[in-house]
C-alpha cells in the first residue's frame, strides 16, 4: 500500500512507485509537478503489481476460415479447424475451448481418439499432433515432423493405437498414438500397385480399414485407383481401376461393398465379389441430354454412405451439380430411397459429418443428423424427419451476419436489463427449427461463483446493433434491431440513389449506451445520429430530425497560385444553428452542386415500432456547396442533463434532446476564443504540390479506386481522428476571400461522390504495419497513411498548402512543455495545420473555473492537438423548467495541453474513488400514466463534493493522451502527476476501468503492449507486450471494461476476450467447462451365439503385432522427427491435484470391470449350460442309437 502527499509549501517529491523499465514506458512516471495544491491529498492506494496477469479467457463466433471436422460420436463434441492453425472445439452450450498450433499452420484433418480425451490434428507443415483435451486447457504431448513426404490423408480405426498415415507420394505410414513414432511398417505406393502400372497412382485421398475384417485396408489414390491391402500377408487383394480422380469413398457397414465419388459428379458402387467394374453409376444431378450425352456435372467433394434399421440407407453428398446452371448457391444433397432432398446453403460447404448412433463401422449406423460446415456458418440438419430441418444453433456463430463495424463492452451492469433484453428479443426469433435436443451436447460447464451481469454491443455494416449476454464468459444473443428502418429506402432513378449504389449507408461508426436509463445512442457513417429510448410496449410515433451544417464553407477552396489563406470558419456567431438552411432535395447552386441536404432521407410520416429501442430523434449533418459532411468523431450523452455533444474534424456541436433543440454549433477554433494556446500566423504561399493525397481527391487509376474501396466505415477514424479523404484543411487569420467561378478551383470531391465507403467492417482489414519505429509518430503516420491513403489531421503532420507556424516564443513553450516531437525525414517536411479535430467529450460535474465554488455540468472537450477545454452549462433543475427553458451554456474555461491526440476522460474523488456520470432513472416513455400521480424524472447524481467530508471540494480528473497521462486537481487546476506512457509508439485505446476493488488507467497501444497505471499516482503496474498490431481491425474494437477485462475482434468473425486480472486468472480454470467426461464406451451388438462361439471374432487382428519394433522394425529417423510437447503445466496441475476426478475414474473403472466380469460370468454360465444340454442331447441319441444295426440308422 502506497500513500501519496501534496502539501501546500509547493514542494515536489518524486513518486514511491518507480517505473518499469520496458521500451513503452517513459521515464516521467508518476512524477507530480510543482504547482501548489489548495488542500492535502491523501489517497490510500492498493493495487501492486501482483494484481495483474493478462491472459486470454474464452474467444466467441464463428471459426474464422474453417478447414476440417471432426466429431466423437460417445462424448459428443465437435472440432473446427482454420487455417490459421486454430483449433475450436464445442460442446454444450458454455462448453467451447480454443487451441493454437503456434506453427500457424492451416488444420488440413482432425482425428478423435474417440472416447479418449484426445484429438489429432494434421497440419499443413506435414506436421501431426496430438492434443490432451483432459484438462480445460488442452495442451499438446506429442508432435511429429515429416520431413521428406506431404501427408495428406490420415484415418485412425476405433478403438485403435495405429494411425494411419497417407502422404502426397502415394505411401502410407503406421504412427503409434501413445509414443507418436513411426513404425518401420510402410506400405510403399509402388507395391499397392500393379508393376505394370507404369504410371503414378498420385496423391492418397482416402484411408478406411473393412467393416467386415480389421486386417485390410482400402486405399483410395487420387487418380482413380483403389487397393484393398492384406496387413497380414503384405499384399493386395484387389485393384481398382477408374478413369475419374476419386474424391472421397465410403463404406457400407457390412464391408461388402462401398461407394466413390468422382470428379465428373458420379457415384460408384462396388462390390468386393466383383471389382473389375462397378455395379452401379449414377450422375443424381447429371440429366440425359437431347443427343443422349450426359451433363457435366461438378465434382461431388465426399460422400457418407449410411445405413438404417427401420428405412433406406441415407446416401449424402456435397457438389455434383451440373455446370450450366450458372448462379446456384452450394447444395449438399441427401438421397434416401427414391426421394432425392436438395439443401442450398447461402455459403461453399468445407465439410460435413454424418453423426450416427454407434461409433463401430461394422453396425447399422443409424444417423440421426448431419453437421454442415460452410465457409461461414455451422448448420446440423435433422436426419430423422422428412422435411430435413435444421437445428437452432446455441453458439453464437451469426456475430458476422453483417460485417461487425464497432463494439462496445459493459460490465457489471444493472441485473434487470438482461432479462428485459432477451424477453423483447425472444419475440422475434425465428421458427421452423427442429424440436429435437441439440446434438453436440458433450462437455460439462457450470455458473461460475464470480459472475455479474455483462452486455457486449456490436454495430454492423447493415446498420444492425446486437446485443449479447457475456456473462460467465458465455455469449447469447439478446436482441437486434435496424437502424435503416429510420430512413427511406432510396428509390431507383432519384439523384441520391445513384450515389448508393453498392455503398453501406447505414454503417455503425460507434455506440454510446447508458444501461441505467437505457438510452442509447448510434453514430453512423452518412455522419448521422439516432437516439434510441427504451419501451416494453409498442408505440405510433413521427420521428424528429435536427439537420445541423458543420462544415467549411466551399469557398474555402485552394489555387495552385492563391496568395490569401482562406478560412473556414467565419466569425464567431455567424453560423446559426437553431435555424438550419431547409433540407431540400433542390437545394444547390446553379451548377448542380448539394449543398445543405443530408446524405440520407428520414421518414416523416408517423411509424408503428415494436417494443425494444424506439428511434425518437435523428440528427444530420448536411451538404455544404458539394462537400459532403464530414464523419462524427466522438459522441457523449447524458441523460440526467438531457444533452447530447459529438464532433468531427470541423467542430462541436451540442444538442438538447429533451427540447429537441441545437444549443451550440461551433469550429474548434472558435472555442477557444481569446485563450487560444497556439499562435497561428500567416504563412507565404507556396505552390500546391500534386502528391499531397490530403487535398485532393484520389486519382481515377484502379489503385486509387482499390484503396478507395478497401476502406471501412470507421477507418477514417482511429482515436477520433479524421482521416478522411474528402477532409479540408482550414486556416484562420485573415477574412474569407470570396472566388468567383471563373477562378481556378481545385476540388476534392466531384459532387457526385457519396461520403461514405463500401463498409467492410472492422474485421476485413489486414495490413502489414510498422509499430516498431524508433521515431514515435513516424511509425504512426506510416501505419494511417498506408492504411488510408490521406494523411493525417494531427498535431504535427499533414500535407497542406496553407499552414500555420509558431513564432519563437510558441515554439519555446512548445519544447518548454514536451510539445516538440521527433520526426524523421520522411516526415519533417510535412507542414502543420489548424485543422483541429474534436477526439473526445466528456459530461460531468466538474468546475469550469478556478474560481468556482461549487460544482456544476460541464462538457470536457479534447482535440487532437492534445488540448483540454471546459464548457460550463446552467441547466434548469426543475422538471418544467427543464422542458420550457433553454439550457445556458457559458464561455469555454479551463485550457489544458497533453503530448498527443486526447484519447480519454475520467473524474476520481479526493479519495480516489470514481465518479460516476449523473443519469436519469429509466421509465418507460409509452407506459399509462396515472393523472393523480404525474410521472417526474428520477436523477441519480453523483456530485464531486458528495463523499467528501474529510477532503471538502473538488476532484480529481484524469485525461489520457496518445502519447502521456495526467492527473490534475479541480478546480484548482493542478496538475499532480505526469506519466509518459510511451516514446516509441502511441495510445490506441484507454479507459478508466475498475479493478481488483480499486480502479486504474488501463493502456493498448499501437506496438501491442497493454498497460494499467495505478490512479491517481500512475505508477506503471502492468506492461505486456501482448498483440502486435497487424491489422487496423483490433484498433478499431480494442475496449477495455470495468473487472479487468478487455475484447478486441481477433478475426472477421470472432470475438476474443481477455483478462488482466490475477483473480479472473486464478478463478479461470473454475470457469471454463470440461471437454471430458469419463463415459462408459458402448458396447459392440451381439453377434448371435453360433456365429460368435463357433465362427470366433475372425476379423479382429493384432496390429501391435503386425506394426511394432518387434515385428516391423524402426523407421528411418530421417523420415519423421518426433517432437515431444509440453503436455501443459495445467495437465500436470490436474493430474496431481484432481482426487475427485481421479476417484470418479477409478469408481468407474471398477464399475466396468465388474460390469465386464458379471458380462463374463453369465457368458460362461451360457456356455456351460450349452454345453451341458449338447452332452445330454448326445446320450441320449446314443442310449437311442446303442442297438441298432448301421443299415437300421
Amino acid at each position: 500500500m502506497k500513500k501519496f502527499r501534496k502539501v501546500l509549501d509547493g514542494l515536489t517529491t518524486s513518486s514511491p512507485g518507480g517505473t518499469i523499465g520496458s521500451p513503452s514506458c517513459g521515464s516521467a512516471a508518476g512524477t507530480p509537478t510543482s504547482a501548489p495544491t489548495p488542500k492535502e491529498i491523501d489517497v490510500q492506494e492498493t493495487l501492486v503489481s501482483e494484481n495483474f496477469q493478462l491472459c486470454k479467457t474464452v474467444r466467441h463466433g464463428f471459426p474464422y476460415q474453417p478447414t476440417a471436422l471432426a466429431f466423437d460420436p460417445v462424448q459428443k463434441i465437435l472440432a473446427i479447424g482454420s487455417r490459421t492453425g486454430g483449433v475450436r472445439i464445442l460442446g454444450r452450450p458454455g462448453v467451447d475451448c480454443y487451441c493454437q498450433h503456434e506453427s500457424g499452420a492451416a488444420v488440413l484433418q482432425l482425428q478423435f481418439l474417440i472416447n479418449e480425451g484426445a484429438l489429432v490434428t494434421a497440419c499443413a507443415d506435414d506436421t501431426l499432433h496430438l492434443w490432451n483435451l483432459r484438462q480445460r486447457r488442452p495442451a499438446i504431448l506429442h508432435s511429429l515432423k515429416f520431413n521428406r513426404e506431404r501427408v495428406t490423408f490420415c484415418h485412425l480405426p476405433f478403438q485403435s493405437k495405429w494411425l494411419y498415415v497417407g502422404t502426397e507420394r502415394g505411401n502410407t505410414h503406421m504412427v503409434n498414438i501413445e509414443s507418436f513414432i513411426l513404425s518401420g511398417y510402410v506400405i510403399m505406393w509402388n507395391k499397392a500397385i500393379e508393376l505394370a502400372t507404369k504410371t503414378h497412382p498420385g496423391p492418397v485421398v482416402h484411408l478406411s480399414d473393412s467393416p467386415k475384417d480389421e486386417g485390410k485396408l482400402l486405399i483410395g489414390f487420387e487418380s482413380g485407383t483403389v487397393v484393398q491391402w492384406d496387413l497380414r500377408c503384405k499384399k493386395a487383394d484387389f485393384r481398382i481401376y477408374y478413369d475419374e480422380a476419386i474424391h472421397s469413398v465410403s463404406w457400407h457397414h457390412e464391408g461388402k461393398q462401398f461407394m466413390c465419388s468422382h470428379s465428373d459428379g458420379s457415384l460408384t458402387m462396388w462390390n468386393l465379389r466383383n471389382t473389375t467394374k462397378p455395379f452401379q453409376v449414377t450422375y443424381p444431378h447429371g440429366k440425359i441430354q437431347r443427343d443422349g450425352r450426359k451433363e457435366s456435372c461438378k465434382p461431388i467433394l465426399k460422400v457418407e454412405y449410411k445405413t438404417s434399421r427401420s428405412s433406406e440407407p441415407f446416401i449424402v453428398f456435397s457438389g455434383g451439380l451440373s455446370y450450366d446452371k450458372a448462379g446456384r448457391r452450394p447444395t449438399l444433397t441427401i438421397m434416401h430411397g427414391k426421394a432425392i432432398t436438395v439443401l442450398e446453403m447461402d455459403y461453399p460447404i468445407v465439410e460435413f459429418m454424418v453423426l450416427c448412433e454407434t461409433p463401430y463401422n461394422n453396425e447399422v449406423q443409424e444417423p440421426s443428423a448431419v453437421v454442415v460446415l460452410l465457409e461461414k456458418d455451422l448448420i446440423v440438419v435433422d436426419l430423422t424427419q422428412s422435411n430435413f430441418p435444421v437445428f437452432e444453433n446455441p453458439y453464437p456463430m451469426d456475430v458476422h451476419e453483417s460485417p461487425v463495424t464497432c463494439t462496445a463492452y459493459f460490465a457489471d451492469c444493472p441485473p434487470d436489463i438482461i432479462p428485459i433484453l432477451y424477453s423483447i428479443g425472444a419475440k422475434h426469433k425465428k421458427t421452423g427449427y427442429s424440436q429435437k435436443e441439440w446434438p453436440i451436447s458433450g462437455g460439462t460447464w457450470t455458473l461460475g461463483s464470480q459472475t455479474y451481469p455483462e452486455v457486449i454491443i456490436t454495430g454492423h455494416a447493415d446498420g444492425s446493433i446486437k446485443f449479447w449476454d457475456a456473462s460467465a464468459i458465455t455469449l447469447q444473443m439478446l436482441y437486434k434491431f435496424k437502424t435503416s428502418k429510420v430512413f427511406e429506402k432510396p428509390k431507383p432513378g432519384e439523384g441520391r440513389a445513384a450515389d448508393l449504389v453498392e455503398e453501406d449507408p447505414f454503417a455503425v461508426q460507434m455506440v454510446s449506451w447508458c444501461p441505467q436509463s437505457r438510452i442509447f445512442c448510434v453514430v453512423g457513417i452518412s455522419a448521422h445520429i439516432i437516439l434510441y429510448r427504451f419501451s416494453k410496449y409498442d408505440a405510433n410515433t413521427q420521428i424528429v430530425c435536427l439537420d445541423i451544417r458543420l462544415q467549411c464553407e466551399s469557398d474555402d477552396v485552394i489555387t495552385p497560385s492563391e496568395n490569401e489563406n482562406n478560412p473556414c470558419f467565419p466569425e464567431p456567431g455567424s453560423h446559426s444553428p437553431q435555424a438550419p438552411h431547409p433540407a431540400s432535395p433542390s437545394s444547390g447552386t446553379p451548377e448542380g452542386v448539394k449543398d445543405s441536404i443530408p446524405c440520407l432521407k428520414v421518414k416523416d410520416r408517423v411509424v408503428r415500432v415494436p417494443p425494444g429501442y424506439q428511434a425518437e430523434l435523428v440528427i444530420q449533418l448536411l451538404w455544404v456547396d458539394g462537400e459532403p459532411p464530414q464523419q462524427i468523431s466522438t459522441l457523449d450523452i447524458n441523460s440526467a442533463y438531457g444533452l447530447l455533444a459529438f464532433g468531427n474534424c470541423n467542430g462541436l456541436a451540442i444538442v438538447d434532446y429533451l427540447q429537441k433543440t441545437i444549443l451550440l454549433c461551433m469550429s474548434t477554433l472558435d472555442l477557444y476564443g481569446a485563450s487560444d494556446p497556439y499562435q497561428r500566423l500567416t504563412r507565404s504561399p507556396r505552390r500546391n504540390r500534386q502528391s499531397t493525397s490530403g487535398l485532393t481527391e484520389l486519382s481515377d487509376n484502379q489503385q486509387s479506386i482499390d484503396m478507395e474501396r478497401s476502406k471501412s466505415p470507421t477507418s477514417d477514424h482511429v482515436n477520433g481522428h479524421c482521416t478522411s479523404p474528402t477532409s479540408q484543411p482550414c486556416s484562420a487569420g485573415k477574412p474569407r476571400v470570396p472566388m468567383g467561378p471563373e477562378g481556378p478551383r481545385l476540388t476534392r470531391r466531384g459532387p457526385g461522390r457519396p461520403p461514405f465507403r463500401k463498409a467492410q467492417s472492422a474485421a476485413c482489414m489486414e495490413i502489414s504495419l510498422p509499430v516498431s519505429h524508433t521515431e514515435g509518430y513516424a511509425s504512426r503516420r506510416a501505419m494511417l497513411q498506408q492504411l488510408h491513403g490521406v494523411s493525417m489531421y494531427s498535431h504535427d503532420e499533414h500535407h497542406s498548402s496553407s499552414a500555420y507556424c509558431w513564432n519563437e516564443k510558441a515554439a519555446a513553450e512548445s519544447r518548454e512543455n514536451s510539445f516538440s516531437r521527433s520526426r524523421s525525414s520522411s516526415v519533417s517536411s510535412i507542414d502543420r495545420d489548424t485543422k483541429e479535430a474534436i477526439t473526445t467529450l466528456q459530461f460531468g460535474e466538474s468546475y469550469g473555473r478556478k474560481s468556482d465554488a461549487l460544482p456544476t455540468p460541464c462538457l470536457w472537450v479534447g482535440t487532437s492537438l492534445g488540448v483540454v477545454v471546459l464548457i460550463p452549462m446552467s441547466i434548469p433543475t426543475d422538471q418544467e423548467e427543464r422542458m420550457e427553458e433553454a439550457v445556458t451554456i457559458g464561455p469555454c474555461g479551463t485550457v489544458l495541453m497533453l503530448k498527443g491526440s486526447v484519447l480519454r476522460f475520467g473524474f476520481l474523488d479526493c479519495m480516489g474513488a470514481v465518479i460516476q456520470s449523473p443519469y436519469e432513472a429509466w421509465r418507460d416513455p409509452n407506459a399509462s400514466e396515472d393523472p393523480d400521480r404525474p410521472r417526474r424524472r428520477k436523477l441519480v447524481n453523483f456530485s464531486p463534493s458528495s463523499s467528501q467530508d474529510t477532503c471538502g471540494d473538488g476532484h480529481l480528473a484524469v485525461v489520457c493522451s496518445e502519447k502521456q497521462a495526467k492527473v490534475i486537481l479541480m478546480p484548482s487546476q493542478s496538475c499532480l502527476f505526469v506519466h509518459n506512457i510511451t516514446e516509441s509508439s502511441f495510445v490506441l485505446r484507454a479507459d478508466v476501468v475498475s479493478a481488483c476493488n480499486s480502479v486504474c488507467l488501463a493502456c493498448f497501444c499501437a506496438n501491442g503492449h497493454v498497460m494499467t497505471l495505478s490512479l491517481p499516482s500512475l505508477r506503471p503496474l502492468m506492461d505486456v507486450n501482448y498483440l502486435p498490431l497487424t491489422d487496423m481491425r483490433i484498433a478499431r474494437t480494442f475496449c477495455f471494461t470495468n473487472g479487468g477485462q478487455a475484447l478486441y475482434l481477433s478475426s472477421p468473425t470472432e470475438i476474443q476476450r481477455i483478462t488482466y486480472s490475477q483473480e479472473m486468472c486464478d478463478n479461470l480454470q473454475e470457469m471454463l467447462g470440461e471437454l471430458f467426461t469419463p463415459i462408459e464406451t458402448p458396447e459392440a451388438q451381439n453377434r448371435g451365439f453360433l456365429k460368435g462361439f463357433f465362427g470366433g471374432n475372425a476379423n479382429t487382428v493384432d496390429r501391435e503385432e503386425l506394426f511394432g519394433e518387434a515385428s516391423a522394425g524402426k523407421a528411418s529417423r530421417s523420415l519423421a522427427q518426433h517432437i515431444p510437447g509440453q503436455g501443459g503445466m495445467e495437465g500436470m496441475k490436474v493430474a496431481a491435484g484432481g482426487v475427485v476426478g481421479d476417484l470418479a475414474r477409478a469408481r468407474i473403472a471398477l464399475d466396468e470391470r465388474g460390469q465386464r466380469l458379471g458380462e463374463l460370468e453369465d457368458r460362461t454360465a451360457l456356455m456351460m449350460t450349452s454345453a451341458e444340454s449338447f452332452s445330454k442331447h448326445a446320450h441320449e441319441l446314443m442310449l437311442k442309437c446303442k442297438d441298432k444295426k448301421w443299415y437300421q440308422l
